[in-house]
């Protein structure tokens, strides 16, 4: 992930559009830079900018919303009506722009925010809720804002902290750096998943003690048990008795009711008689009629059929000779037309012969044809392959194809040669070498540019810095005699509003004598000198009316003038500071201007002092050089490719050719698509005449010898037939068939006449069964009325229910005494099962368990410490070859240790060490926790907070020089934060952020 672009508008104290590209000069040349600017100028602002337009979250503020905005007066630019913040980024899926914005209504009310996200491959935004943008910016950086600010925006003053904290506070920090508050979770789970389990088990052993306080004790089961049985020997008598008078009740029941039935069935079997009386009269004769000739019905009804058979097959013989004769026709067209299609008579014996020759002829030309166009094919293919690169519209005419690549080959040779004359000064004969020369010379021109450049700003600087001075001393010139005058100017007017003041004084003294005059009375004595006469009391003395006015007029022109004499006493004292401070640069920049020119002269012996157009034109004739040397390659390439392609399109030519002959020899005999269809088409026609005129054969033989055998067996029948039925009064046959009934119509009537005839004995078997059973069973009745036997049937059945419910709560209490003991077998075996299963929570209890989940969380912290460490070290050799961060040994303080390898592998005490290294570590923690947290993401974005101040020159150099190595290396964007001088002349590139008179700030991007 890298972040290309930012840019904002009326954020906190930027006010106004502003805009850093990353893609763009003096980024592109340089992608380490320092952002600086004074305390309060707005260098957070910027990282604020790049987590709002992603996540809508600020380091300092958390989540951003319309009520934070109001309450905190953040974001939002003091007296503006909107803000935004935008982000351009490149990452795996492509480059993306993420942008936040907020306005106020036509009533200057803040409405609620708003996110969108846009995919710049199609220049379109992704639909999605403004909610769902951060989720999105997340899945597509694979970051989530807590990682981002960890791997891209880093904590550098955290880990100053973090390195001498003792191991508790470190735990606490590494927590809060790292996000890893997740292994406190699991410990704390852990411990209440044992906790839970355990409340299973207790339960279930309450279970049991409620279970045993139910239990009978041994006595009390027994004496149940004893009176349980008496019960029970009590209730057989009983049952024995109500079986008893129950039998003798259904004796008497079932007497009344035999005798209903025996009624019922005599009124049936008189019905059942009218039947059968009435059925003879109706069908008696023709039924007679029928049985008179049913021995010879079944001769009868063969005489017809065989002469129903005989008709039917006549009919079918004549169809079979009709189905031969077009069997035949349609053989000898398929004959003639075979003998057409191969030119030659064809007959019955030779036909699957010339037809197979015939096919294989025409199977010989389609195979000649079809290996010529797989010859052709993969010479075209190998064409497409090698003119890949030849701007050539492909045709499947070889001829064409040859036009073009001949054409390409003349016009490549023109440019070769025209290429040549203007790269007459260089060897091309190795033209890999003269690249490599150009493009090395390219690159020292461009570094002695920029060198050239830095002198130039030298030299920009100090023009700037002389004008500077010119300006302030002119606008100073005058100051002092203007401070002099305004000075005794005041002094006057201090004086006039002393006297002013004092006649004010005099006056509000006498308008209180005034106030007196009027109460005076001539002949009354003056409470103030006892007079009697009083000469003033309706005249007084004029009084000034206009004093109050002058006094306040000459306060506001005091005030006036004391405010310009501390304007302009304020403004010489900014002037001479100025002036000194301009002067330290001026000194510094021309100490740094000649150390430039010495530098360019020795690093650059064959270069001379040039503005910065020149120095274009030089790099620009170099490129231009290297690209026509790449033209001539190309040129050359092409001009190869379409010599060497010319002779496969002319073989080509020559197959497209061969095929189209073999065609035509294959068309005069065949046109078709594919013999090998009509060859099986014929085939199968042939076969299947064949095997239709034999059957057809077979049947017709089948059916003649069917036909004479019916007409012989029809006639024996007929001389037998005609015999008998002359002797029951029948003339012929057909006589004898119109008395004979249809054999279903006979056998419903017989059927009818059988039921009707079955249903009348066996009434009569009932009627006299049921009699005789009726007489049994009243020898076996009592003389007691049924009313009687019912009485005493329910006073025993009461008796024994009583009993029985006696026996009942017995029983109850016997069942519920083996259910509990049951129920306690089976509770006994489940905390059993419990306990194993527990024991894993238990186990995991006792290994990261515990009610604060500090257990496992130490123990997750110490790995993650370990890997940061190890990480960080990494880091620290780029760094510093002196130290590596280790952790504490059991005899040691608990902070972190620093082994020094300068003092012989010496353990030290983070707490012990300079700003200036413990800077250099804590940047390398910073750094390693950026590998940690983007380990399945390449970041290639950082920015790092304040701290450099607390480096030497000769260690901030190596910083710098080992963060260049870094950027150089992974193509990081680096960005520095930070208001240290120094730090700022080693990089040029800078985001510079300077603040007004009105404490708005502004963005100015230096190179």
């Amino acid at each position: 992930m890298k972040i290309l672009k930012i840019e904002f508008e009326n954020i906190n104290s930027l006010r106004g559009p502003q805009k850093i590209d990353f893609t763009d000069k003096p980024f592109s040349a340089s992608s380490l830079f320092a952002i600086t600017g004074p305390t309060g100028s707005g260098k957070s602002t910027i990282l604020d900018v790049i987590c709002l337009a992603l996540f809508n979250h600020v380091p300092r503020l958390g989540k951003i919303t319309k009520n934070e905005i109001i309450a905190k007066g953040a974001i939002l630019t003091r007296n503006q009506k909107h803000a935004s913040a935008q982000v351009t980024y490149s990452c795996k899926s492509g480059i993306f722009t993420s942008k936040w914005s907020i306005s106020t209504n036509r009533n200057d009310n803040l409405r609620d925010y708003e996110m969108e996200i846009a995919d710049l491959a199609t220049n379109k935004l992704i639909d999605l809720k403004k909610s769902d943008v951060p989720a999105k910016n997340e899945a597509l950086i694979g970051l989530n804002y807590n990682q981002f600010i960890k791997a891209v925006l880093l904590a550098q003053g955290e880990f100053a902290q973090f390195l001498k904290v003792n191991k508790a506070e470190r735990g606490e920090l590494l927590e809060k750096i790292t996000g890893t508050g997740i292994y406190r979770e699991l410990g704390k789970k852990a411990y209440e998943k044992n906790k839970d389990a355990g409340k299973a088990i207790l339960q279930q052993q309450q279970e049991i003690e409620i279970i045993q306080k139910s239990l009978l004790n041994d006595e009390d089961y027994a004496e149940i048990s004893e009176t349980y049985k008496t019960q029970q020997a009590a209730c057989e008598p009983l049952e024995k008795e109500i079986q008893r008078l129950s039998k003798f009740v259904e004796l008497k029941q079932e007497i009344k009711n035999q005798q209903e039935n025996i009624s019922k069935i005599a009124s049936e079997k008189k019905q059942a008689e009218e039947s059968l009386k009435q059925f003879n009269e109706n069908n008696g004769k023709s039924l007679s009629a029928h049985e008179n000739l049913q021995e010879h019905a079944g001769d009868l009804r063969n005489w017809k059929q065989g002469k129903e058979n005989e008709a039917s097959t006549a009919k079918e013989i004549t169809e079979i000779e009709a189905k031969i004769g077009k069997n035949k026709q349609a053989f000898s067209g398929l004959l003639s037309e075979v003998s057409q299609l191969v030119n030659t008579e064809v007959s019955a014996n030779d036909f699957e012969m010339k037809l197979n020759e015939f096919t294989e002829k025409i199977q010989h030309f389609e195979e000649e044809r079809k290996e010529k166009g797989r010859e052709y094919k993969k010479l075209m293919d190998e064409f497409k392959l090698k003119t890949a690169d030849l701007p050539i519209n492909f045709s499947k005419n070889p001829e064409e194809n040859s036009k073009q690549l001949q054409a390409i080959g003349n016009s490549a040779a023109n440019r070769i040669k025209n290429y040549e004359i203007e790269l007459s000064n260089f060897d091309l004969s190795d033209t890999e070498a003269l690249k490599f020369q150009l493009k090395e010379q390219t690159e020292k021109t461009r570094a002695a540019q920029r060198a050239n450049a830095k002198i130039d700003e030298s030299d920009r600087e100090l023009k700037r810095i002389a004008s500077e001075k010119t300006t302030i001393e002119k606008q100073s010139e005058a100051l002092p005699q203007q401070i002099k005058d305004l000075s005794t100017k005041v002094q006057f007017q201090q004086k006039d509003l002393e006297n002013l003041q004092l006649q004010q004084k005099n006056q509000l003294l006498e308008a209180r004598l005034e106030d007196l005059r009027h109460t005076l009375i001539d002949n009354e004595p003056c409470p103030l000198c006892g007079a009697k006469h009083h000469p003033f009391a309706d005249q007084a003395p004029e009084k000034d009316s206009a004093l109050e006015e002058k006094i306040a007029l000459l306060q506001q022109e005091l005030q006036l003038n004391l405010s310009n004499l501390a304007k302009l006493q304020a403004n010489f004292e900014s002037f001479d500071e100025r002036l000194k401070s301009l002067q330290k640069e001026e000194n510094l920049w021309k100490s740094a201007s000649e150390e430039k020119r010495k530098a360019f002269k020795t690093n650059f012996k064959n270069f001379d002092f040039a503005n910065e157009d020149v120095w274009e034109q030089n790099i620009a004739k170099l490129n231009e050089q290297f690209e026509l040397i790449e033209k001539w390659e190309k040129e050359q390439k092409q001009f190869e490719i379409a010599q060497n392609a010319i002779p496969d399109q002319q073989k080509a030519q020559e197959l497209l050719s061969d095929a189209f002959k073999i065609k035509a020899e294959q068309e005069k005999l065949f046109k078709g698509d594919d013999i090998l269809d009509k060859n099986r088409l014929y085939h199968r026609q042939f076969t299947t005449l064949k095997q239709e005129k034999k059957s057809f054969e077979e049947q017709l033989k089948i059916l003649k010898s069917r036909h004479q055998k019916l007409a012989s067996e029809l006639s024996i029948l007929e001389r037998e037939l005609s015999s008998v039925l002359k002797e029951k009064g029948y003339e012929n046959l057909q006589q004898a068939l119109k008395n004979l009934m249809p054999e279903k119509e006979y056998l419903q009537l017989r059927e009818q006449r059988e039921k009707i005839q079955q249903k009348l004995s066996e009434l009569n078997t009932s009627y006299n069964l049921l009699k005789q059973q009726l007489q049994e069973k009243q020898k076996l009745d009592i003389h007691e009325t049924s009313a009687e036997l019912q009485e005493q049937l329910a006073e025993k059945r009461q008796k024994l229910k009583d009993i029985s419910e006696v026996c009942k709560g017995l029983y109850r209490q016997l069942e519920n005494q083996k259910d509990n003991l049951q129920k306690l077998g089976e509770i006994r075996e489940g905390i059993a099962e419990k306990e194993q299963k527990i024991k894993r929570w238990r186990l995991l209890n006792e290994l990261i368990g515990d009610a604060t989940g500090r257990k496992f969380n130490e123990f997750a912290q110490d790995l993650t410490l370990t890997q940061l460490i190890a990480l960080a070290n990494k880091r620290l050799a780029d760094l510093s070859d002196r130290y590596i961060i280790d952790k504490p040994l059991d005899e040691e303080d608990d902070g972190l240790v620093a082994i020094d390898e300068h003092m012989g592998g010496q353990r030290r005490s983070v707490k012990t060490l300079s700003g200036g290294e413990t800077f250099i570590l804590s940047l390398s923690m910073a750094l390693a926790l950026s590998d940690l947290a983007s380990k399945n993401v390449e970041i290639n974005s950082l920015f790092i907070d304040e701290g450099f101040g607390t480096l030497d020159p000769e260690t901030l150099d190596q910083t710098l020089d080992t963060l260049e190595k870094l950027q150089a290396e992974s193509s990081k964007t680096i960005g520095i934060i930070s208001h240290v001088d120094s730090l700022k002349e080693r990089i040029a590139t800078q985001v510079m952020l300077t603040r007004n008179g009105q404490g708005y700030s502004s963005i100015t991007i230096k190179d």
